[in-house]
């Protein structure tokens, strides 16, 4: 079994480009010198692979000249707070309330179902359709952080209107101010359902959401009592969704008044003011900022530097984009030691190949499947704590499937498939592209079995996901000439080295050998355990 251990080894092998890392470990010894200085191309697309999705070429270029500060301002100064990609018709329509679905015959009540279930694909493909397109990747990024913090999952949720709902609500928030964030998810209505806020009302309190926002939202393990959270509970009574509009709504009737002890302090607290109470608690920055740090840095959180951001975090009134600037100026972040010591997830590495190679495609359907193979279906994460992430996105049987994602995508191009013109990947993808050859046809043909498998798109749904798999190229000679090289031609060291530090964090594995030209080179390189690290 290939384990990240067995990866990060690979930083002792014989280096094709040593001169790279001699100069890099002299710059780490006067990072006060290195500051001021442009950061240059290998540290502008470690900060880009890091904070966002695999860049492009001409997206290093930008930052390559700018110094650290100045990377990290123009990172954040360009967020956005809505999606670019137009949504899906339905999101805008009315919900169809469970209580009339109840008197339906069993064929209506299939009929629901089946919708839904194709409201499904269409929003998890217009999700990753924006990751794919986004001018903000690390706005997308931070959408899914939270996500996969602020967990509800449409398994229970069921209606894909709230899921999108959600969506929108946690990118609205995603760079902004933390504690408006808490307020606001805790009274989402996908939220309120997912952990039974509905039936939490003065009597008989259900402790889900109380738990869960203390263990998992704000204050970690460790930080709180059995007691806190039955007193939570009973504030939190009250708090409900309209079974008709499916909004959030106050029922004061079933509201408990009396008084409560959280944390210590006492009072007639309702919902809001526990949650004010929360992130009063010094413990609630530093569980998010050590979230952020496992997410942006390394595996394992160092307590001072986390402590000091964290002050700096709750000093701001929790902006989180205070707490991600001096994360990313951190030594820390910049450490040689802290890089290629984080996993890609199934996302980051199906939206960064597929943006840094600009492939093309018609729709993202495939992609929503792909992904969901390896391990992370959006909008429906395992359990309430999300999707482990870190090694555990790596094993002997998910390693295995990457490459299998991977080699399928890259298929085509053996068979001598060429695109007549380049993809523009910072716009909504053109639907005029070369036909399907066998090469193409053929490219999701396992994964599609497994989806016939399921019986869960339909006939027509798998005859779109078919369309769609037939139609994902790239345009390998576009690539290749980034580096000055013919796709045929046989690099020169320079070359080679400029590919191989496009592609990979560390070192390969295996040394590449260096008669190897063309796709055959790049699936070598594509295709090293490496690959699936950042």
């Amino acid at each position: 079994m290939i384990t990240l251990r067995l990866l990060r080894a690979s930083r002792t092998s014989r280096s094709i480009y040593p001169t790279f890392l001699l100069v890099a470990a002299v710059l780490s010894s006067v990072a006060a010198t290195a500051v001021a200085q442009p950061i240059g191309m290998q540290d502008a697309r470690f900060l880009l692979a890091r904070t966002g999705f695999t860049p492009q070429t001409s997206e290093v270029d930008q930052y390559a000249q700018l110094t650290r500060q100045q990377a990290v301002d123009q990172l954040l100064v360009q967020t956005t707070r809505a999606a670019s990609t137009p949504a899906p018709a339905w999101t805008g329509e009315a919900l169809v309330p469970y209580r009339t679905i109840k008197d339906k015959s069993d064929e209506e009540k299939k009929a629901f179902r089946e919708n839904e279930q194709k409201k499904a694909f269409e929003l998890r493909g217009w999700w990753l359709r924006e990751m794919l397109v986004t001018p903000s990747p690390l706005t997308e990024r931070m959408t899914l952080f939270w996500h996969n913090h602020f967990v509800s999952a449409q398994q229970k949720v069921k209606y894909s209107q709230l899921m999108y709902r959600q969506n929108i609500l946690l990118r609205q928030h995603a760079l902004g101010n933390f504690g408006a964030m808490l307020h606001a998810v805790s009274k989402d209505p996908a939220m309120v359902i997912y952990l039974d806020g509905a039936n939490n009302r003065k009597g008989t309190p259900n402790e889900n959401f109380a738990r869960e926002v203390m263990e998992l939202f704000t204050l970690g393990e460790g930080n709180y009592s059995e007691q806190d959270i039955k007193e939570a509970a009973r504030a939190f009574t009250g708090w409900s969704i309209d079974g008709d509009t499916g909004e959030f709504k106050w029922r004061p009737r079933i509201h408990d008044e009396g008084s409560k002890t959280v944390l210590g302090r006492s009072g007639n607290f309702d919902g809001d003011a526990v949650l004010d109470i929360l992130l009063a608690q010094p413990a609630c920055a530093e569980f998010v900022v050590s979230k952020l740090w496992r997410e942006f840095v390394s595996p394992n959180p160092n307590p001072a530097e986390v402590a000091r951001i964290a002050r700096h975090f709750r000093d701001s009134r929790y902006d989180i984009k205070t707490a991600l600037h001096d994360l990313f100026l951190s030594p820390f972040f910049w450490d040689l030691g802290n890089r290629g010591t984080l996993v890609k997830s199934p996302v980051e590495l199906m939206v960064g190949t597929l943006r840094q190679f600009q492939f093309s495609y018609d729709d993202p359907l495939p992609f929503t499947f792909a992904v969901a193979q390896l391990g992370q279906n959006l909008f429906n994460p395992p359990n309430v704590k999300g999707w482990p992430g870190g090694e555990a996105w790596i094993n002997s049987s998910t390693l295995l499937a990457r490459k299998s994602t991977l080699e399928r995508l890259f298929r085509a191009t053996e068979h001598g498939a060429r695109m007549t013109t380049q993809p523009n990947m910072a716009n909504a993808p053109s639907t005029k592209m070369a036909q399907p050859n066998e090469a193409q046809s053929i490219a999701f043909k396992s994964a599609l079995g497994k989806i016939k498998g399921q019986g869960a798109l339909g006939r027509e749904g798998r005859i779109q996901f078919a369309n769609a798999a037939a139609m994902i190229s790239y345009d390998p000679n576009s690539w290749f000439a980034q580096f000055g090289v013919g796709v045929d031609a046989l690099p020169t060291p320079a070359q080679r080295i400029a590919m191989q530090q496009a592609l990979l964090p560390l070192e390969p594995t295996a040394p590449i050998k260096s008669d190897l030209t063309g796709t055959a080179l790049l699936r070598t390189m594509v295709l090293d355990p490496v690959f699936q690290l950042k």
